[in-house]
This record gives C-alpha cells, structure tokens and sequence, in this order.
C-alpha cells in the first residue's frame, strides 16, 4: 500500500449527513491507518462532529463549504448551481490530484454527471459504468452495470467487462478474473442480438485480461460461478433492487418464523449463532459502495440510506482501489485493446480493399452496375 493514500468525502451527501461521514472515517481509520481525508462540508456542523471523534482530526483536513447537493436536485441544476457545493468540490479533487478517490452518498444522478464533467471519460471507454460487489456461497461477485445506462450497445458490454475485471482483481485479488454476459441462457444461440454480439466480440479477442465464461443465467448471479458479470443498467438495476428484495422477505419471514410460537422461540436461542453468522453475511452495509468505472479517477457511490458502517466500507473499497492503482491499469488494458482493435480493424480492411480489387480485376464488367447501384441509392436517398 502507497505511504499516503488520500480521498476526498463529500460530508454533506446522503440522508445522514454528516454523521455518518466523520464516524465512519473513526471506523476506517484503524483498518487504514495510512490513509487521510479531505472533508468538504459546512464547518459549523462538522466541528462538533470532529470535537466529539478526536481521532478523526488527526487524519482529516477540514474544507468550509455551505452548498450542498440535494437529494432532489435535477442533474442539470447540480451542474449549474453547484460548482462551490461539497460534492463538487470533493470531485474536483480529484481530478487537480490532490486526493485519489472521491465517496460520497449524495444524489447519484448529480454525482455521474458531475464527474463525468469534471474528470471526463477514460479515453477508449464511451460510458461509466457503476460496479459493485454482491455476496455468494464462494466469496463475492462484481456486477456491473447497476443503473447509469438503461440502454447499451455490444460495445457497450465489452467495455464493461474490461473494467469490471480490473475492478474485481483490484477489489477482490481474482486473477484472472472470470467474465461472463447475463442473458436469458447459457446457449449461445439465445438472447437478443446486443448481447449475442457481445458475446462473439469477447469471444474474438486474444489474450485478455480475463476469463470470458459466456453466458451466465439470472439465478447465477448469487451462485458464485464467476468473478465478473456484465449487463445493461436497466437489467442490472432490476436485478439488484430484485435481490435486496428477496433478502428483506426472507428475514421478514424468518423473523415472523421465530415469533410464531413459543417453541419456535425457544429453537430461536439455539439457532442464534448461526443466524448471526447469516445475518453478518446478507448485511448489506457490508457491501456498501458502488464505483463509478471508466472514468479519469476514482469515484464511489455509498448508498444514500447507510450508516457509518456502510459508509466506511464504502470508503475502504475507495482506499483498495487507489492501493491497486487501478485508474492506471484499466488505462494500459484499453490502450493495448484499442491498439489491437484498430490493427486487426486495419487488416480486415486491407482484406476487404484487396477483395474489391481482385474482383474489380477479374470481372470488369461488374463495374457498371455496381456504379449503377450506387447512384441510384444516392438519388433515393436526396
């Protein structure tokens, strides 16, 4: 891990700001003693704050700032009105190299559009991509994309898989990871043609960075059977608001369970332990912090609702990622697959130039119509 690792918070962001923020640095800071923060917020509330957690003020520099985010702020009006807010700053940051990674657990929406603005894409990556990690029986599994684009294009999904590779060796040491599409089935036959195409462009490309796996099914994504798994936002969104779901009927259930009976609570005092084991693992503090990917620095979304728990965990996923440099080396994978993309680009277009001249050479009478064809399909379309 580096000597100095730096993030910047935004401690006016979320429903329970600040609060949470500067206790959370007080839980995080033990785990990462290297690590410092610049805190961007209103001083008046943040003092008391910081008199009462004196060990959070050895490890933080305080940034005054009175405009913050709200939760129902448009994109467009944080963009316009918050230059000066805690969020914005927080970002900004960044992107002047004064701190590594922002967190923040503002307005998501404001969030996106404020980095993409103000820490522009990585170059060879059209869209972010919002990533995070979801619990299973074999350890853990990143899912990207979570909600930032409802609609995506194959190479969309290309793109993801680079970063959610990068990001899961990165978070949770997989090397190499394994990547997967999430689809309607394992064939290869199935599924609408974005995500078939996708497939057969992963299944193109030499030598990866990653294991691509294919095609993995909805039931899968909780089973641990890859590392990485990719989809469009709208998808992934439903799926991931499906299974917070699932997880609050079955405690729901489980609770209602052990309050039916007086047996049922007796085998309740027995079984305590082991639920508590169940209870740690489906937490989902613990999974707390959603990345955006693909841009030029490192931003992490905790969840609005959380507490300092969840938000210093989400502030741990920031410090791992900046540990493991991974702005950079998602960087020098797409520069090597750009690179590789445009020479077989190249070659496939020498071949096709070379068929139209031996064709052009062998059968000159096919010129004229090709012609011919050509300027009719111009008139049409004048």
């Amino acid at each position: 891990m580096p000597e100095n690792i730096v993030i910047a918070l935004d401690a006016m962001g979320g429903d329970h700001a600040p609060d949470i923020v500067v206790k959370g640095i007080d839980i995080v800071r033990i785990q990462f003693p290297q690590a410092r923060f610049l805190l961007f917020g209103d001083e008046a509330r943040l003092e008391p704050l910081l008199k009462a957690h004196p060990g959070v003020r050895g490890v933080c520099e305080l940034r005054h700032t009175d405009e913050a985010i709200r939760s129902e702020d448009k994109p467009s009006q944080a963009l316009r009105k918050g230059r000066k807010s805690s969020m914005r700053l927080a970002i900004d940051a960044v992107r002047d190299g004064e701190a590594g990674a922002i967190v923040s657990a503002g307005n998501t929406g404001a969030l996106m559009a404020m980095a993409k603005v103000s820490l522009r894409m990585m170059a060879g990556i059209d869209r972010p991509a919002i990533a995070s990690v979801l619990p299973s029986p074999r350890g853990e599994t990143v899912m990207l994309d979570l909600g930032a684009n409802v609609e995506c294009d194959a190479e969309n999904l290309v793109q993801f898989a680079f970063m959610g590779a990068d990001f899961a060796r990165a978070v949770l040491g997989r090397v190499p990871p394994r990547v997967a599409l999430l689809n309607v089935g394992s064939e290869e036959l199935k599924g609408h043609d974005t995500i078939k195409a996708a497939g057969d462009r992963l299944r193109s490309i030499e030598n990866p960075p990653f294991e691509y796996q294919g095609f993995v099914e909805g039931d899968d994504i909780t089973r641990g059977v890859v590392d990485v798994i990719v989809t469009d936002g709208f998808t992934g969104n439903v799926a991931l608001k499906t299974a917070e779901g699932v997880v609050r009927l079955f405690t729901d259930f489980l609770r209602a369970g052990f309050r039916s009976s007086l047996m049922a609570r007796i085998g309740y005092l027995f079984a305590r332990g082991g639920l508590n084991v169940l209870r740690e693992r489906l937490d989902p503090r613990v999974y707390n912090g959603g990345v955006l990917l693909g841009l030029n620095g490192i931003c992490v979304k905790s969840h609005g609702g959380t507490d300092e728990t969840g938000f210093a965990n989400a502030i741990g996923v920031a410090v791992e990622m900046v540990s493991d440099d991974l702005v950079e080396k998602m960087r020098d994978h797409f520069e090597t697959f750009d690179m590789a993309q445009k020479m077989s680009n190249n070659a496939a277009g020498s071949a096709t130039e070379a068929e139209k001249m031996t064709e052009v050479v062998e059968t000159p009478a096919k010129a004229t119509p090709k012609t011919d064809q050509a300027s009719s399909s111009a008139e049409d379309a004048g």
